[in-house]
């Protein structure tokens, strides 16, 4: 592909992002149901920019006190998405150990219920059999297709939790809020958590349903066969 298709598809993918940040959705907002696609069709190191530059724009155009959770979890998300769709676990992994190691090492970590991150908990278990079966995305086969892209939406969406978590919990973002651990406890963390399990069901049902077609045509419009970066 051309550079100048490739920047024409990174600042559409960021227009994209940017956009589907200013309606209201469900716990956080629509570009959660965008960002799988985004990495698998362009990668890690393109993902990320547009990722970066779409929800930059967002948060200049909708300001919010969750700013810096968009700005960088999302990125992080999506980059996530795309190291998966080319077979590689090490940076995925590295990442999330970092910020679940700083977690559980926050005394705060210690003290939240477990079952608040144990999807986390699950997506980095799985993430080196994900990168594996994440590759099967640019297979024809409909059932090894439908599976990779299920699981690499489920990964990269909690890499966006937890990268949110790391910065409210290890990083103390809960300190500039003003928040004491009761407020962070019971009426922020447990509360989100709850949230962000509906949501991984909600991003699984959408993949099938929308993402999987786009995908598909994506693979088929752009001749497809591995991520732009």
């Amino acid at each position: 592909m051309r550079t100048t298709q490739r920047i024409a598809l990174t600042a559409i993918f960021a227009a994209l992002h940017a956009v589907l940040y200013l309606p209201e959705g469900p716990w956080r907002s629509f570009v959660i149901y965008l960002m799988p696609i985004e990495g698998i069709v362009l990668g890690p190191s393109i993902g990320f920019v547009s990722a970066l530059i779409g929800s930059g724009i967002a948060r200049l155009i909708k300001p919010s006190i969750w700013w810096m959770f968009g700005l960088i979890a999302e990125p992080i998300g999506v980059a996530a998405a795309g190291f998966l769709a080319k077979g590689r676990w090490k940076e995925v992994q590295l990442v999330y150990g970092v910020m679940l190691g700083a977690y559980f090492l926050h005394p705060y970590g210690r003290m939240l219920p477990l079952w608040t991150v144990l999807d986390l908990l699950a997506a980095f278990v799985i993430v080196y059999p994900a990168s594996k079966m994440g590759k099967w995305v640019w297979k024809e086969q409909t059932k090894k297709f439908t599976v990779a892209l299920l699981i690499i939406a489920f990964v990269s969406t909690v890499a966006d939790s937890m990268t949110r978590v790391f910065l409210l919990v290890p990083c103390r973002y809960y300190e500039v809020l003003g928040l004491t651990y009761d407020v962070l406890a019971y009426e922020w963390f447990i509360p989100g958590a709850v949230g962000s399990y509906i949501e991984d069901c909600l991003v699984s049902i959408t993949t099938l349903i929308a993402g999987a077609p786009l995908l598909l045509g994506l693979k088929k419009m752009l001749s497809l066969k591995q991520p732009l970066s």
